[in-house]
């Protein structure tokens, strides 16, 4: 097991008909902003929810924020807090309004001229020294964005991670019944990001981690479970906490600390969403089972763990039990109805070359736990996946 630290502050709200403990948990001479996406939060009452729990405190509301977030909305949210004097923000949604109002929290002391900064970091801490503390409300399971330090932006129509310990959310709170107005499609979406996210953490290199090895495959065995079923029936709410838990644990820190991480089919899924507008989660369900087979002989070991650990794969040759669990990744997510080759989404060759070109761009030619994904390797995982 590698050297690590572990710090991970958010206080977990988890149940249904909770929201009146947001009394409880923000300063009663709190002036708060509460963020939102599109109107559906507003359509199906939770954002009144939300604001009869503030009680008599001051309430800012901005919504808009886009499914993945773009910079300009996010200087516009910011300009509105600073100019309000809000001193605390609420996020009320999924993945992209938590990233987005990450973003607020910090960019609200720096000045204009510095927003964009914050976003060229990469996987190393923003060199900031404060931002406004802020809390969640999880509507869509999915990025684990309400018990992390990271955010995703979009900024001249690419994707920049950023992260920060300041913006560890206080508090988030995980209710179930908030994500039963989801279209399925979301569903899938979220189950797809949750399982991609453990197996950016737990598919690399061995390293006798065995703890975050056995998380990791409890949480990819409860999403193989209890994913579809979510998908398929609404009603049954176990299965649903047990799905909304997954996602959570998936990208809390606690299964990748002490181990190595990859993050390359969320790269090249950054890039096909900033330019083919896929939703991310998707992105990740296409490009994953390809990227495998692609890099089957770097991974061997931990494959062949996630056939016989994750997939029950216990006959045959190791190659045949990796092939196995591989078929078995890609007809998990096809039982999501999501498809899982590049045509489909109208991506040709130019637009191989396009994503390529982008990430070069970005400075994503070493990417794996190894640093030998080459752009001409992304090239051959993408016309693998066509």
């Amino acid at each position: 097991m590698l050297d690590f630290d572990f710090y991970n502050p958010t206080h977990i709200v988890f149940g249904q008909n909770r929201l009146s403990q947001l009394d409880t948990l923000i300063p009663s001479d709190a002036k708060v902003m509460v963020t939102f996406g599109g109107q559906s939060a507003k359509k199906f009452g939770t954002i009144d929810k939300v604001k009869d729990a503030l009680k008599g405190r001051t309430v800012v509301e901005f919504g808009g924020i886009e499914p993945n977030p773009k910079f300009e909305t996010l200087v516009k949210a910011t300009e509105l807090a600073k100019a309000e004097g809000v001193n605390f923000l609420l996020a009320v949604g999924g993945g992209s309004v938590m990233d987005g109002t990450k973003f607020i929290a910090l960019a609200n002391y720096e000045d204009a001229d510095n927003y964009q900064n914050l976003l060229f970091h990469g996987f190393a801490p923003v060199p900031s020294t404060q931002a406004l503390p802020l809390g969640c409300v999880a509507t869509l399971p999915a990025t684990g964005s309400e018990m992390n330090m990271a955010g995703v932006i979009t900024f001249n129509a690419q994707k920049y991670p950023f992260m920060s310990p300041l913006v560890f959310p206080k508090f988030s709170f995980l209710d179930p019944e908030l994500t039963l107005t989801l279209p399925k499609e979301q569903i899938a979406n979220g189950v797809a990001d949750a399982f991609v996210h453990v197996i950016e953490q737990y598919l690399t290199q061995p390293v006798n981690a065995k703890i975050q090895d056995r998380l990791a495959e409890g949480v990819l065995k409860t999403l193989i479970e209890d994913g579809p079923v979510t998908y398929q029936n609404n009603d049954d709410m176990e299965a649903r906490k047990n799905f909304m838990w997954s996602a959570t644990n998936a990208l809390n820190g606690s299964i990748g600390s002490g181990v190595p991480q990859d993050w390359s089919t969320h790269m090249i899924g950054h890039e096909m969403t900033a330019v083919y507008g896929i939703a991310h989660g998707r992105t990740l369900a296409i490009i994953l089972p390809h990227l495998l087979r692609e890099r089957k002989d770097k991974k061997h070991a931990k494959l062949l763990q996630f056939a016989e650990r994750v997939w029950d794969i216990q006959e045959g040759t190791e190659e045949e039990k990796i092939d196995q669990a591989i078929d078995k990744t890609e007809a998990f997510f096809n039982s999501l109805d999501i498809v899982t080759n590049i045509t489909h989404y109208g991506i040709d060759d130019d637009g191989i070359d396009q994503i390529a070109a982008n990430m070069e761009k970005m400075g994503l030619t070493a990417l794996s736990e190894t640093g030998d994904l080459t752009i001409d390797v992304v090239k051959k995982i993408l016309v693998s996946a066509k």
